[in-house]
């Protein structure tokens, strides 16, 4: 009866450990996916002095990150700067930080989260 209330009481602190971990593993998906389409802009801006017209994906709905733990959309995407923001969904939704963001000055919110 003993070695069953260690056992549940490990289990118990295990858990939300390993729940903890999983969520950050799978945010580094968004936050990777984020990069790189600011990479890919960034390549399309040197080449055509502005940002609009460069990835059709993110005005037709978005795309989803690598794993498919997060959707990424441009809020805002103009001649001379954009923000990205990657919504987490399935198994990520319930992500204590929600939706990250980037934009063309290199400024992640939220900051805890990155």
């Amino acid at each position: 009866m003993i070695v069953v209330v260690v056992v549940a009481i490990l289990a118990s602190i295990a858990y939300p450990l390993y729940s903890g971990y999983l969520e950050r593993a799978r945010r580094t998906d968004g936050q990777s996916m984020l990069m790189q389409v600011a990479g890919h802009l960034e390549r399309c801006y040197t080449v055509n002095s502005s940002y609009q017209n460069c990835i059709s994906a993110l005005a037709s709905g978005g795309m989803a990150s690598e794993d498919g733990h997060y959707t990424v959309t441009a809020t805002s995407l103009s001649a001379s700067t954009f923000t990205l923001s990657a919504a987490p969904k399935g198994a990520q939704a319930a992500d204590s930080c929600g939706n990250l963001t980037l934009n063309q000055r290199g400024e992640r919110t939220p900051d805890d989260c990155w």
